[in-house]
Formats: C-alpha cells, sequence, structure tokens
C-alpha cells in the first residue's frame, strides 16, 4: 500500500509563478483542490486548471493555505525532490539476468532500487513488467490514459515468460497487451535475448505475437527492440545465463532481419535490433532509414547512426578550419571502436585539433566488448595510467549517474581527474562535445 508524503519541492524557477508567490525550496505541496498529489502525474493533471487551491508546508511544517489564478495549462514553475511522492514502485521478479543484481554489494543504495514502476515509465520510458500492478493502477492507466507505456516482454509463451521473470503472474503478458488494445493504449516492448531460453523458435514466437499487435491506427505495440542480455562478472552463481557470441549474435541478426521483411509486406513494420548485435557481429549497422522515427532510441536502436547523422550536421555548422592548438582524449567503449572513425577523421581534419579515441573495454564488470555508458572510473584508472591525455579528456556524460558527476562505480570525476592528473571534461550531446573540442583551453 503506498504511504502519502507532500510533494516536497527542491527548485524554483525564476520569474515563475511559484517565485511570484514567494515559493522556496524545501516547501511541500500537500493538496491541489482538495486532492493529495501521488506522483508528478496527478501534479501536472491536477495543476492545469484555472484556480487552485493549495495546501502547503512551509521547510519548517507550517501549514499555509492558498489560492491561484492562472492560465489554463500554465506551470507554477517548481520542481520536486522525485517524481513519485508516495515512493517507489519496486520488481517483484527476480530475473536472472537483471542489470541490479549484477553489481556488488556496497555501492550507494539508489543502485540496488529494483524500479517497476508504470508511471516512470510514462514519465521517462523506464522499462515495467506489468507483473506488480493492483486494479486500481490498472483502472487509473485507462482513466488518465497514461500511454505509451515501456513493457519488458522477453517472451510471450507463459511457461518461458514464468521462467525468465520467476514470477507466476508473468504468464497474463498477451492477455495484458490485449486489454491495451481494446482501450486503444499503447506499449513499446523490448526482448532481451537470453541464450538457450528465449532465443531460436521462442524469439519467433514472441516477435509474431508482438507484430499482430501492430496494426490499425493507434497499434498496441508501437515499437519492439531486440536486445542482447548484458552480463556482469558479478552476476549471480547458477544463473542460467550464456553470453551472448559473435556466432549467436548473427544468427539473431539473420533470424530478426528474415521476420522484418515478412513484417514490411503486412504492414506490421515493428521489430528492430539494438545496435549492440551489429557490434558484437562485426557487421555493418543497418542504413539510418531504417528507423524511422526512433521510438527505441534509449534502448540503443539505431544510437549510433543519430550520433553520427548528428555529429555531421553540427560539424558542417561548428567546425572551423583551424582551432589553437589543442590535444584531446576522446574515452568511448570498445564497441563503437569502428563506427566512430569516420568523426575521429572528422575532428583531426582541422588544423590545430588532435584527437585521440581511447576505446576501452570495462575491467571493472568483467565485459571484453563495452559500451560507452557501462565504463567506470575503475577502468578509466586501470587503462589510462601513465598515458599521454593531452589536454584533456573527453567524457561522453552516459557513464555518469543522471545529473551528478558520479560513475557508475561510485567513483567521482573529480577523484578520477585527480589521480590522473588530467582536466576531465564531461560532454553531453553532439554539440557540447564539439565546442569542446574547438573553444580554447583557457575559456573552458
Amino acid at each position: 500500500m503506498s504511504i502519502f508524503r507532500p510533494a516536497r519541492i527542491s527548485k524554483v524557477l525564476p520569474d515563475s509563478i511559484a517565485a511570484e508567490i514567494g515559493f522556496e525550496p524545501g516547501d511541500a505541496i500537500v493538496s491541489i483542490n482538495g486532492t493529495n498529489p501521488r506522483d508528478l502525474i496527478d501534479y501536472q493533471f491536477l495543476c492545469a486548471d484555472e484556480v487552485l487551491e493549495l495546501e502547503v508546508l512551509d521547510a519548517a511544517g507550517k501549514s499555509h493555505s492558498l489560492e491561484i489564478e492562472k492560465d489554463y495549462d500554465e506551470d507554477l514553475g517548481v520542481e520536486f525532490e522525485t517524481a513519485l511522492f508516495d515512493g517507489l514502485i519496486q520488481c517483484n521478479n527476480r530475473c536472472p539476468f537483471c542489470f541490479i543484481d549484477q553489481q556488488p554489494p556496497g555501492k550507494r543504495s539508489s543502485l540496488y532500487l529494483k524500479d517497476d514502476d508504470y508511471r516512470l515509465s510514462f514519465l521517462y520510458g523506464s522499462y515495467l513488467t506489468l507483473t506488480n500492478l493492483t486494479e486500481r493502477e490498472w483502472q487509473r492507466i485507462e482513466n488518465m490514459r497514461l500511454s505509451p507505456l515501456y513493457v519488458s516482454v522477453h517472451a510471450t509463451e507463459p511457461e518461458v515468460r514464468i521462467k525468465l521473470l520467476k514470477n507466476p503472474r508473468a504468464a497474463q503478458i498477451l492477455q495484458q497487451i490485449k486489454w491495451f488494445k481494446k482501450r486503444r493504449l499503447q506499449i513499446h516492448a523490448q526482448v532481451v535475448v537470453c541464450p538457450g531460453i528465449n532465443d531460436g523458435a521462442h524469439l519467433e514466437q514472441t516477435l509474431r505475437d508482438l507484430a499482430s499487435f501492430h496494426t490499425g491506427q493507434v497499434p498496441a505495440v508501437a515499437s519492439v527492440a531486440v536486445v542482447p542480455v548484458g552480463l556482469t562478472r558479478f552476476r549471480p552463481e547458477q544463473d542460467e545465463l550464456i553470453p551472448v557470441t559473435r556466432e549467436k549474435a548473427q544468427e539473431v541478426i539473420s533470424q530478426v532481419r528474415s521476420l522484418q521483411q515478412e513484417f514490411r509486406k503486412k504492414k506490421q513494420n515493428c521489430v528492430w535490433l539494438a545496435d549492440e548485435w551489429f557490434l558484437i557481429a562485426g557487421e555493418d549497422l543497418p542504413n539510418e532509414s531504417e528507423y524511422k522515427d526512433y521510438p527505441q532510441i534509449d534502448n540503443g536502436v539505431g544510437s549510433i547512426n543519430l550520433f553520427i547523422k548528428q555529429f555531421t550536421e553540427a560539424a558542417d555548422k561548428l567546425l572551423p578550419p583551424k582551432v589553437q592548438p589543442k590535444k584531446l582524449t576522446w574515452v568511448v567503449g570498445n564497441a563503437v571502436e569502428q563506427a566512430f572513425q569516420p568523426i575521429l577523421k572528422r575532428l583531426n581534419s582541422v588544423e590545430g585539433l588532435d584527437i585521440k579515441m581511447c576505446a576501452l573495454s570495462s575491467d571493472y564488470w568483467g565485459q571484453s566488448i563495452s559500451v560507452t555508458g557501462l565504463l567506470t572510473g575503475h577502468d578509466l584508472l586501470l587503462k589510462l595510467q601513465g598515458q599521454d591525455l593531452g589536454d584533456g579528456i573527453l567524457l561522453p556524460t552516459v557513464m555518469l549517474k543522471h545529473g551528478e558527476l558520479v560513475f557508475l562505480d561510485d567513483t567521482s570525476v573529480e577523484d578520477v581527474a585527480c589521480k590522473l592528473d588530467v582536466k576531465i571534461f564531461p560532454v553531453a550531446g553532439v554539440e557540447q562535445f564539439l565546442q569542446t573540442c574547438i573553444k580554447p583551453l583557457h575559456v573552458q
């Protein structure tokens, strides 16, 4: 059962209604027009009205009643400590491939929270399994039309999905997708392929089942991402899991491409392979045109192609023919080393610019092929110690905890910079990456 907590404000935006009224960080909204908001979804829905009656607790715990008149849909201009005021709905499955269980003990507590919350799925695109929703939550999804949601399907055959999730309620997935279809609500599905468990004929059945829901103007299954299982050296013993080999990646690519052709003919083109399959298989990535509007970009479907495209467009506008001499080390996962060679070549064509790519595998996770987002402070210290890193390191922020300068292994960027005796430039997105490359060192 959820516990009500007031919505604690962490930031008041300047020149906003909240700033004008005198809201401050630490204040908390208890109710809006008599209703206690459970989460950011409730808050946004309740705040759409033109007249708001608020009950507010200030930082000292004193209660205040306020009435606000504003334009319809105008935001108050506050941000909250968390999107979920009544606490996280945690996962009740025991998937052997769960990344949470493949981490070492003793790190920050937030790394061990197993999120299976439909609200975070709706707000931020995180994946849930649908196994722990009460009737009240299903009703809320329907009433508030919380769509699309992002769903970890993995398998549609009941016995295979139960085996993967270790939960008898996992068997209901097809009935649940029918529920979405009946109400004209949508899901984006992911299938994490575990060799020997849900691959081969099971994978074909799953993709056929999901594609059968990609019909009509509002298809219940909007897209499907097929992703290889990721394993670390910290995973539990006897977990039944087998790493994806180059041969297995090639087999899955061939199998899924054959099904994609079939689905295209039926106008059920909704299945995509994550970039990682091609990197593991040593094959070329698909053309950019295959990805439509990149519906599964956060699942690594087309992310490399999109980055290269964005880089090319931005480089045409921003890259000068010449810059003040500068030498930088660009750290990436070794999975993208070949794919990013054209970017490296373009950067080094600028006179005065010397960019060295350091493509690393992750010793920390025990992976021989690593994506950039899984590299840790440990890996940088191990692999870059004693190297000539030039004037600084270009560090993609996908390696860091959201909003903080901390790696997945709890090492801080500051600590790594200190130990390597080098400046570190965290870069988010193509434009910041390019600006950091071309700006004179003294203004950085």
